[in-house]
């Protein structure tokens, strides 16, 4: 992390971008939300036909990686940053009421937004937590499988998230996660714009570092791959040319 990124406005910054996706689903980002751009990232139309409807118009995620992570019927899932609930919902279709998931965001807005879709939807075997990805508030050994869609590119303090994925997954969980990367370095005045974080773009790390950093805390990487997703906003792109910025999606197993 760079010393002159302003992690308390990056903080402010990240709220202040999904504290609108949550309220104002239909305004316009540095990037795409919604049902189109689910259903062109791989998810089933069935299964969004059977998630609420409005967590579907806030998804804000960067790609599709439930065929990675296996999930079955009564399993434990822990969603990092679960945001709009859309993946949290989609998850338990897959684990069944002998399952469980647990979302967890650091926004107010988005978790209020879950947890009366939850209620709405009689979602039981879903639970949506307050809390940063940086330092879990679960127990060690918890969860069969931890996904994340779009939001570990966010954190300025990624090696601790991937120590804490680590302690929280069993005995040969999983972890299966959307991400954006780079190919290329990208400067300080990327790097350390708060805005441009926000945006999933600054906080981008090269794709070889962001595997080292998942494999040095003992997850095995066994597949990544990169997907068609694209930002909408002019500077988002040209970084994206620029640098390689991308989406992938990656799945690993704790050895």
């Amino acid at each position: 992390m760079s010393e002159s990124l302003d992690v308390e406005k990056l903080e402010r910054e990240v709220k202040e971008v999904y504290r609108d996706v949550a309220e104002s689903p239909d305004e316009e980002f540095h990037f795409e939300t919604g049902r189109e751009l689910a259903e062109r990232l791989g998810y089933d139309p069935e299964d969004l036909d059977r998630v609420p409807q409005a967590a579907v118009d806030s998804f804000a995620g960067v790609g599709y990686h439930f065929d990675l992570a296996g999930l079955q019927p009564g399993e434990a899932v822990l969603d990092l940053g679960s945001g709009s609930g859309m993946d949290a919902f989609v998850a338990a279709l897959h684990v069944g009421d002998t399952g469980s998931v647990t979302g967890l965001d650091m926004t107010d807005e988005q978790l209020e937004n879950g947890r009366r879709l939850r209620d709405e939807r009689g979602f039981e075997n879903v639970s949506f937590e307050h809390g940063y990805i940086e330092e879990l508030p679960v127990s060690d050994g918890s969860f069969d499988v931890v996904i994340s869609n779009g939001v570990i590119n966010l954190s300025p303090e990624k090696g601790r998230v991937f120590e804490e994925t680590m302690r929280v997954l069993k005995p040969g969980g999983r972890l299966a996660m959307s991400d954006i990367v780079s190919e290329a370095r990208m400067p300080g005045s990327i790097k350390n714009d708060a805005d441009l974080w926000a945006a999933c773009i600054g906080g981008a790390e090269q794709v070889d570092e962001y595997t080292s950093m998942i494999e040095s805390v003992g997850l095995e990487v066994e597949e990544v791959r990169e997907n068609d997703y694209e930002f909408t906003s002019e500077q988002a792109q040209g970084a994206c040319q620029k640098y390689g910025v991308k989406s992938i999606e990656l799945g690993a197993r704790k050895r």
